[in-house]
């Protein structure tokens, strides 16, 4: 057998994209709707996605080109806004049990009309899965990524025993293997990850739909712009303003 290269990583990016853009449109249709309503209410969509899931919700909240009323939770938000010791975030103990996501909730304090929208390959760590809980105790609606070959593969690690898509009101599957990894090695095993690249795909497709439906109503998207062009912090600071208290945007 040959060993990866980069052009066997591009076929593989290849198929995977299409695979989700075939298969995953009415998914996507149904959470750009929940977003929609969420906004039109003075909802804010909250995501949140740990290990290399983060790279999802940077998809979702602040960045070029993406909807500002977005708010980021990451892991570390329990060290820098809850008082928890830095070395709390050595091992993997604050992304697989629960304890973590009460505090990111309290920390969190979500409008009654905001969008949760949470990503996780496996689907079954312990923070994503209670913080989910959460969102639905609490009558939020919840958009789900993740990838439904793995999380089907593994056992959960909550203690209800439910998966991060048993509390969705939509699931969207990134098209990743068990594992994530696509390329087969000469020596044995796979390489090289792909729930990142189609897990953007789903976020960017799912932020121009929500734009065609808010601009469709008689709407203007509140829109970021790259901070690196002129006016770009201007336009962004007065958006911004109008959530204060609500968005966080760290380095």
């Amino acid at each position: 057998m040959p060993s990866p290269s980069a052009a066997d990583f591009v076929a593989a990016a290849h198929a995977a994209i299409d695979k989700v853009s075939s298969t995953q449109a009415e998914g996507v249709a149904r959470a750009a709707e929940l977003i929609a309503d969420a906004l039109a209410a003075d909802g804010i969509v909250q995501a949140f996605g740990t290990g290399h899931s983060e790279a999802f919700a940077m998809e979702i909240a602040g960045r070029a080109g993406g909807l500002v009323p977005s708010n980021r939770i990451a892991l570390r938000d329990v060290v820098l806004f809850g008082g928890r010791p830095v070395e709390i975030l050595a091992g993997s103990e604050l992304e697989r049990g629960t304890e973590s996501a009460a505090l990111l909730w309290e920390l969190t304090a979500p409008h009654p009309a905001d969008v949760f929208v949470l990503a996780s390959n496996s689907g079954v760590n312990g923070c994503v899965v209670e913080l989910a809980r959460l969102a639905k105790e609490n009558g939020h609606p919840l958009i789900v990524v993740t990838s439904a070959e793995h999380t089907a593969g593994v056992q959960p690690k909550h203690p209800s025993g439910l998966r991060l898509r048993d509390y969705a009101d939509v699931v969207l599957d990134n098209g990743a293997p068990f594992g994530d990894a696509v390329l087969p090695m000469a020596g044995g095993g796979r390489a090289c990850g792909i729930s990142s690249i189609t897990a953007a795909l789903l976020g960017q497709q799912i932020v121009a739909e929500v734009i065609r439906r808010v601009e469709e109503s008689g709407g203007v998207p509140p829109v970021y712009l790259s901070a690196n062009i002129p006016g770009g912090d201007e336009h962004n600071n007065k958006l911004e303003a109008l959530y204060a208290g609500r968005i966080r945007r760290t380095a």
